[in-house]
């Protein structure tokens, strides 16, 4: 599957976002290494800190399914007129699960678009620091 592909299944769940407080939908689509697709979308509350971000949503479910391992990553922002890249602590959550070399791809509303590595956006993790991935 390629980084458009991934990224139109991010833009497609975007929509399924249960964002009633901020009205900034998320989507976010893994490629696991088994070749599956898993989306999640961000689901706020209005205690916010109980809010989940699309990446953690998907991440979480693929879990569920018994997938730990992804090899790409896109998130799409419909509501933003750039791109929104993962919060820090989608960042950490993603490096659990992903090699340092693995594409992610974001983006809003316009046609710019960032590709970057999970290693990018986490630099110095230690957890790749320490050999386990």
């Amino acid at each position: 599957m390629d980084m458009d592909t991934l990224f139109e299944a991010a833009w497609q769940v975007a929509h399924n976002s249960y964002s009633p407080y901020s009205r900034f939908r998320v989507g976010a689509a893994l490629l696991a290494e088994d070749g599956s697709l898993i989306t999640g979308t961000n689901v706020e509350n209005r205690s916010y800190g109980l809010s989940i971000c699309a990446e953690r949503g998907a991440v979480m479910a693929a879990v569920s399914q018994g997938k730990k391992r992804f090899i790409a990553l896109a998130i799409a922002a419909p509501d933003a007129d750039y791109p929104v890249g993962p919060c820090g602590a989608c960042r950490q959550v993603l490096s659990e699960f992903m090699d340092s070399a693995a594409p992610v791809r974001f983006g809003g509303r316009g046609a710019e678009r960032v590709n970057t590595t999970i290693g990018e956006l986490l630099p110095h993790d230690s957890l790749y620091e320490l050999g386990d991935k």
